[in-house]
C-alpha cells in the first residue's frame, strides 16, 4: 500500500471508510434497537478506527515495522474498551455481550484495513444472525433463561 492511497481524491481512500460504515451499521443497529450503550456510532467508529490504524500500519511497514505487531496492540487496546463496559450489578455480572461485540467490530475493522472487504461484511451479517437469533431463542426457550440468563430487571442493562 502506497501513501497516495490517503489522498481523499481516491477511491482507495474512500473504500474502506464505506465499508467500515456499512459493517458498523449492520453491527450497530442491532444493539441500538435494543437500547444497549453500542450503538450504531459507536459500532461504526470502532470499525473505522481500527481499519485505519491497520491501513497505518501498511503504508509505513516496511523493513524495521511489523503490521502484526500494529494488530495485537489494537487487539489489547480493545480489551480494555471492551472490558471497560462489564460491571456488576447486584451481584450479576452485565455487558458481556457488548463487550464481545467491541471485540467482533475491531476484528472486522482489522479485516476491513487488510482490505478483507467481503469477509467483513460477511462477519457482520453473522455477528447480526447471532444476535439477532440467539436473543429469540433465549426468549423462546425457557431453558435457557435460568442463572445469569433469567429475565428480570436485568433485561434493560447492558
Amino acid at each position: 500500500m502506497h501513501p497516495e492511497s490517503f489522498s481523499p481524491l481516491q477511491l482507495s481512500f474512500w473504500e474502506p471508510i464505506g465499508v467500515s460504515v456499512a459493517c458498523g451499521i449492520i453491527v450497530g443497529l442491532e444493539r441500538q434497537l435494543r437500547g444497549k450503550p453500542l450503538d450504531v456510532r459507536t459500532a461504526v467508529l470502532i470499525c473505522l478506527g481500527t481499519s485505519i490504524f491497520i491501513r497505518l500500519a501498511l503504508v509505513i511497514s516496511g523493513d524495521h515495522v511489523d503490521t502484526m505487531r500494529v494488530l495485537g496492540q489494537v487487539v489489547t487496546g480493545v480489551g480494555f474498551l471492551g472490558a471497560g463496559v462489564i460491571l456488576t450489578r447486584s451481584g450479576h455480572v452485565v455487558g458481556l455481550t457488548t463487550a464481545s461485540v467491541v471485540w467482533a467490530l475491531a476484528a472486522i475493522g482489522a479485516a476491513i484495513g487488510f482490505r478483507l472487504y467481503a469477509a467483513a461484511l460477511a462477519w457482520s451479517v453473522v455477528v447480526f444472525v447471532v444476535l439477532m437469533t440467539l436473543e429469540l431463542l433465549e426468549n423462546r426457550i425457557a431453558a435457557m433463561r435460568r442463572g445469569a440468563h433469567a429475565r428480570d430487571q436485568r433485561s434493560k442493562e447492558l
